[in-house]
This record gives C-alpha cells, sequence and structure tokens, in this order.
C-alpha cells in the first residue's frame, strides 16, 4: 500500500476558538485525519508579530491545544511550534532565498498592520509580520507537506512557499522540497450575527463570535439576537443576517431541516424566529459532546500536556532530519543527526 500523503497545517494560540475558526479550518482537519498523514501546529511563534501578553501566551497555547483534542483531533498529531526550535533555524535559511518584492505582496501584511496602526501613534509593527509569511513556509517545508488545507484567500502565501522551494530547489541542484499543493474545501465563510457584513472574529469583542465552548444558554441567546435584516431593501433575495443563519445550520450537519427551511424562504412563508430556533438547537447539539470532551481533558490536564509533550519530540525528529540534509545541501557546517 502506498504511504498516505502528508498534510500540514497550523493555527495561532490567540483569541477564542469560535464557530468561525471551527467552521473555517478545525472541523475539516478532524475528517483529513482519517485519509492522510496530519500534522498540525499550534504556532505560537507566530503569535508574536502581533501585540500580546507574555503572560498570555503560554496558557493560550495550552488552551487552545485541549480545545483541539476536544474537537477530535488526536494528541498524536498534534505539537507546540516553540518545541521545534528546527522551524525558525529553516526560517532563516528561506530568508535568504526570498525576494523582499514577494513579501511586499502579501495582503495580510498591509491589512495587520492597519490593525495595530488604528491603536494610535505609539502602535509598533515588527518586522516579524513583514516576514512571517516565510516562516509559514519553513512550517510546511520542513516536513515536506504535500498538501495544506486552505481557502482561496490563503492561497497567496501558499504561493510564495513553493516559489521559495522551487528556489531552494534550483540553488542546491536537487528536487530537495515538495511543491505543497493546496488542498481547498469547502469552508463556511462564517460572519458575526451582530453585524452580517463583517467576519465572525473575537477581536471585534464578545457579540461578534460565539464561542465554541459557551453554554447552550449562551449560544442560543446570541442566535436569537442575531440581525436578520440590515434595514436596506434586499427585494426577494436573502438578506446576509438570514444567508448567515442558513450557513450556520448546514454547517452544523443539519442538512433535513436546512433543506426544509430553505423551501420555506423559496416559498415566501419562512419565519426568522422559528430559523433562530432551529439553528440554536442545532449548534447546542453539536457543541454538547465538544463541550464534555474539554471537561474530562481539564480533568486530566498533566496527561494531555505529556501526551502533546511526546508527540512535539517525536514530530521534532522529523524536524530534525530535514534541517542537518538542508544546511549541508547549503554549504552550512552541520552536525547530523
Amino acid at each position: 500500500m502506498m504511504e498516505p500523503k502528508t498534510v500540514l497545517s497550523g493555527i495561532q494560540p490567540t483569541g477564542k476558538l469560535h464557530l468561525g475558526r471551527y467552521f473555517g479550518a478545525i472541523q475539516n482537519w478532524v475528517t483529513l485525519q482519517s485519509a492522510y498523514n496530519c500534522t498540525y501546529s499550534i504556532v505560537n511563534y507566530h503569535a508574536m508579530t502581533m501585540p500580546y501578553q507574555i503572560k498570555n501566551l503560554v496558557p493560550a497555547t495550552w488552551d487552545l491545544t485541549f480545545d483541539l483534542i476536544a474537537c477530535g483531533l488526536k494528541p498524536e498529531n498534534i505539537f507546540i511550534q516553540s518545541l521545534v526550535p528546527e522551524h525558525a533555524e529553516l526560517f532563516w535559511i528561506l530568508n535568504t532565498m526570498t525576494g523582499y518584492g514577494e513579501l511586499k505582496k502579501m495582503t495580510q501584511f498591509k491589512d495587520k498592520s492597519i490593525q495595530v496602526s488604528e491603536k494610535g501613534k505609539d502602535a509598533f509593527i515588527s518586522c516579524g509580520l513583514y516576514t512571517y509569511p516565510v516562516l509559514q513556509a519553513a512550517d510546511i517545508l520542513i516536513y515536506k507537506a504535500h498538501f495544506v488545507p486552505v481557502g482561496k484567500d490563503q492561497e497567496q502565501h501558499l504561493e510564495l512557499t513553493r516559489n521559495i522551494a522551487q528556489r531552494f530547489n534550483h540553488l542546491v541542484g536537487k528536487d530537495y522540497f515538495h511543491l505543497p499543493e493546496p488542498l481547498f474545501t469547502e469552508i463556511p465563510k462564517v460572519m458575526s450575527t451582530a453585524d452580517p457584513s463583517k467576519k465572525m472574529s473575537a477581536s471585534l469583542g464578545d457579540k461578534h463570535h460565539i464561542d465554541l465552548f459557551a453554554s447552550p444558554e449562551r449560544i442560543t441567546k446570541q442566535i436569537k439576537s442575531a440581525v436578520t435584516d440590515t434595514g436596506e431593501n434586499q427585494g426577494d433575495a436573502m438578506s446576509p443576517g438570514i444567508a448567515n443563519l442558513f450557513r450556520l445550520l448546514k454547517a452544523s450537519g443539519h442538512a433535513e431541516e436546512y433543506d426544509g427551511l430553505m423551501e420555506d424562504f423559496d416559498q415566501g412563508r419562512l419565519q426568522y424566529g422559528h430559523l433562530k430556533e432551529v439553528v440554536a438547537k442545532a449548534l447546542v447539539n453539536m457543541t454538547e459532546p465538544i463541550r464534555e470532551r474539554k471537561k474530562e481533558i481539564l480533568e486530566n490536564k498533566k496527561t494531555y500536556k505529556e501526551q502533546i509533550k511526546t508527540s512535539s519530540a517525536e514530530i521534532r525528529t522529523k524536524a530534525q532530519k530535514t534541517i542537518s540534509e538542508a544546511k549541508e545541501l547549503v554549504g552550512l557546517l552541520n552536525v547530523k543527526f
């Protein structure tokens, strides 16, 4: 039998794990584990590119790790980036093979710079924010990943990774790194229920995101208070708020209810209150086993921390092999593993 292809992805330990992040990535990551050799990283180096509280980073890293396990990721597939320092070493090597102009084109640097600048005249924009796409490339290439699950809005960064890999291969005269392919999946763009013109985000405030681990009462309250009409005349078209509720219902796996309510909408008999009740119930039912799993994990935190330290050490051996070979290929003195 052929060895399963390798999938690599990462997530920053910033903000709460809300429904937008769950439906946009984590739910799919769980599914991919059955078909691919998956490796998922808590990218805490990346979390340093934006202003952050030092005292919060370690607790946030562990909390996100527990969240991912509760969602269904296997502990043996998870590692913490800072426990594998070879990422930073390959990052430097790849930095020397990345064009200044390439990084200037990265749209996320522009967007995040604006976010920082809006905080006032003392705002600090780090060089790390500018060069982190190269670290992202190192994250992927150090495991010679075949696929990276991305949405269309992230394709630019993966294309940069491919360019860097090609440049490395050309320089050393051999096809050493795989050119990773995007693994496009149907990723629902979940919007804020308080303002459906904005993407669901913890940075916008509590009312703009629904915590995956919120109580049933909290989830129900937020769905029942969801904005349905923005005041603009939509004609026969579905308003953004209603479309978002349907999106949440479909993503939660309730296809039958989705189809029935969509027919009600098409026939002009949809009652918004009923739609909200169905969506709230669907989300509460979907999140219940995840909440229960999280409780069990928190009661055994020490055990799970040891599992992640072990998996990080085992995954690190792959990174050590790659960095050892890469250093030799580019002419650096090296200690072989």
